[in-house]
């Protein structure tokens, strides 16, 4: 009876977690798409891809399908492997990890800040070891990582930094956009995130043999691809390296490039419903709303609260209480190190700040099209349970 009750609450659900914004524009794109001959690496992946590296001022842009697919071709393309460590915080989602993991090399789980909830620096700092051979810092909820003191430490001990931007795109430190502020820069684009193309990602460089390299592996590391063979009139490849079959397809790749030209106006669109729940939760005792560091903005991917002791219910308690009104909520995250997978080869390891989280963020429900009388309704039923 509990499997139907649940399925109930998620069929009536009066404010959904979030709703992806789909146009008629949108639509239009995937049906032009449709009517390609070819429907892989194509004409809307190449425009998608010069338009994406144009607004984040990057050199290169890659077009790959999920994110997860991206921080595995970064891995990959930087020649991490078997032996080498990749720094990483456990308050992410476990993809970071999988990455480094997926290339025979060792994530070394790092703690957060209690305050933005991005990677420790002091944490980073006492991980690093011989054979430390790169970051990975990821920009939590929209809000860039101090990134400054992370290419200062990366700078000093000559290791690398892949940018995890799945939360990210449109985010700033110091006014230069998340994804050009490291080494590689690795997005998502999956329905939660700040555009969407049901599954898919983006991997962003400035380096011209980082972004030969990814850009093999991501098609089977072929010499030639299909379509280019059509056009040289030859049947002849070579297969140079393990690759992969990442690649982002045409119809995903037009709902991509369609919605990349309005994506600082979704990003206006969050800031302005993130400001509806701050002015009135931050006024209710026992919630902390977000906080947003100098030099940098917030997009709000995410809005995360935190649900402390003067509150009273629990965070989980809470969680139950708006889903039973009708209200998505999410907790992003249980950390990675003490995922089972991970737990066992990581014995013995406690990061203080991120258990602590664990039990104390809850994500409210944002979306671009999201109406006012939708995150009234979530701010009154947060009221009235206090």
């Amino acid at each position: 009876m509990e499997i139907y009750k649940h399925v109930i609450i998620v069929i009536f659900m009066k404010v959904p977690f979030f709703v992806p914004w789909i146009t008629n524009k949108d639509k239009q794109n995937v049906l032009k798409s449709l009517n390609q001959r070819w429907l892989t690496n194509g004409i809307f992946l190449q425009k998608f891809e010069s338009n994406f590296q144009k607004y984040i001022s990057s050199t290169y842009s890659i077009g790959v399908g999920s994110g997860a697919q991206a921080l595995h071709l970064a891995v990959r393309g930087l020649g991490i492997g078997p032996g080498d460590e990749v720094i990483v915080p456990s308050f992410t989602f476990v993809a970071t990890a999988n990455a480094v993991a997926s290339c025979g090399a060792k994530p070394i789980f790092a703690d957060v800040d209690l305050d933005t909830f991005n990677i420790s620096i002091d944490s980073i700092e006492k991980l690093i070891t011989k054979k430390t051979k790169a970051i990975i810092p990821v920009h939590y909820a929209g809000q860039s990582c101090d990134m400054d003191k992370i290419n200062s430490i990366s700078k000093k001990n000559n290791l690398k930094i892949i940018e995890d931007c799945a939360h990210a795109l449109g985010s700033t430190f110091k006014n230069n956009k998340c994804g050009n502020l490291g080494a590689v820069g690795c997005f998502s684009f999956y329905p939660t995130k700040i555009i969407t193309t049901g599954e898919g990602g983006m991997v962003t460089c400035n380096n011209l043999e980082l972004f030969k390299k990814i850009k093999i592996l991501k098609s089977q590391a072929m010499s030639i691809s299909s379509n280019e063979r059509e056009k040289l009139a030859t049947w002849k490849y070579d297969v140079t390296d393990l690759g992969y079959n990442y690649r982002l397809d045409e119809i995903r790749s037009s709902l991509g490039f369609s919605q990349l030209f309005r994506v600082d106006q979704i990003n206006k669109m969050r800031i302005k419903l993130a400001s509806i729940y701050t002015n009135s939760l931050s006024k209710i005792k026992g919630i902390e709303t977000p906080i947003i560091k100098d030099n940098r903005n917030h997009i709000f991917h995410l809005y995360s609260i935190k649900i402390t002791d003067e509150y009273p219910l629990t965070r989980d308690e809470l969680y139950q209480k708006l889903t039973q009104k009708g209200i998505g909520t999410s907790v992003q995250y249980t950390p990675v190190h003490l995922m089972s997978y991970y737990k066992k080869k990581n014995k013995n390891r406690s990061l203080k700040n991120s258990e602590k989280l664990m039990n104390q963020v809850l994500c409210l429900p944002i979306f671009p099209k999201m109406k006012l009388k939708e995150i009234q309704y979530v701010i009154k039923n947060i009221k009235i349970l206090n």
